[in-house]
């Protein structure tokens, strides 16, 4: 990939990246310190009748959150180059930032409406140039920089984003009592499952890094281990799909051939 130094702007660029980074990172530790509003914990329980995950699930954001921290201020460095996929990534990463920062705030405020608005813009923010620069993204070499520091911290957000959006739909609908009587809650939570699995396995197949689909499965074991004892017909429906995107993940990163294109 052509790299060259930035110029003005793209400089300009990479220092609000780095600001949204900061602001992602700061807003949930300044609520939990200072007690504002509702707990990510106690928003999420209003509406988890439908489909709940395992507290020790959202554990995961710390691996998250150094991964952004880890892309934000390589940005900044002067020795870093300005490469096709920090270019392209730039203003869409800053989105997503942003959107995960102040979608503690919303939760904090309990406005679940805009939470929903929130989480989903912030996962397509992502998603959308993820996936136009997939054949960019798989050329990638393994240990490039780009790889470690933008494609695996990038992709590990998306991926998160891909279940904690639906999950907040869902949990959103139920806690307004608004869920569409065409399906039984049952229903509609196994089709959130199988709708985050399908679109897992086809991005998937399009990055082919292990980054995105693992914190999926990570997401669906969580809400395996929640529903066992409640609903268990759901329960082991999550758990197979975190088994499939596993094993769907390693197939597509490690098991297709792709002429010069490098694993993830």
């Amino acid at each position: 990939m052509s790299i060259v130094r930035p110029s003005p702007a793209q400089k300009t660029r990479r220092l609000a990246v780095l600001a949204a980074a900061v602001f992602a990172i700061v807003v949930p530790l300044l609520q939990n310190l200072m007690n504002l509003g509702l707990t990510q914990a106690e928003f999420a329980a209003d509406g988890n009748e439908t489909l709940r995950v395992a507290g020790y699930a959202f554990s995961i954001w710390g691996l998250i959150y150094a991964g952004i921290a880890a892309y934000a201020i390589r940005q900044v460095l002067p020795n870093t180059g300005e490469s096709t996929l920090i270019n392209r990534m730039g203003w869409p990463s800053f989105v997503s930032f942003f959107g995960i920062g102040l979608w503690i705030i919303m939760a904090a405020m309990d406005l679940k409406g805009a939470s929903v608005v929130v989480i989903f813009a912030s996962l397509l923010a992502l998603l959308v140039p993820l996936l136009a620069l997939s054949g960019t993204i798989r050329a990638t070499p393994l240990m490039h920089r780009d790889r470690i520091f933008l494609i695996w911290p990038l992709a590990a957000l998306a991926g998160w984003l891909t279940i904690a959006s639906p999950l907040n739909l869902i949990t959103t609908a139920t806690a307004l009592d608004a869920l569409p009587t065409a399906m039984s809650p049952l229903g509609w939570a196994i089709l959130a499952v199988v709708v985050v699995t399908v679109v897992g396995l086809v991005v998937s197949w399009a990055l082919r890094t292990l980054a995105y689909p693992l914190p999926i499965a990570w997401g669906l074991i969580g809400a395996f281990v929640a529903e066992q004892d409640v609903d268990p017909v759901l329960a082991f429906n999550c758990l197979g799909a975190a088994l499939l995107l596993v094993v769907g993940g390693v197939i597509f990163a490690f098991g297709l051939r792709r002429g010069v294109e490098r694993v993830a």
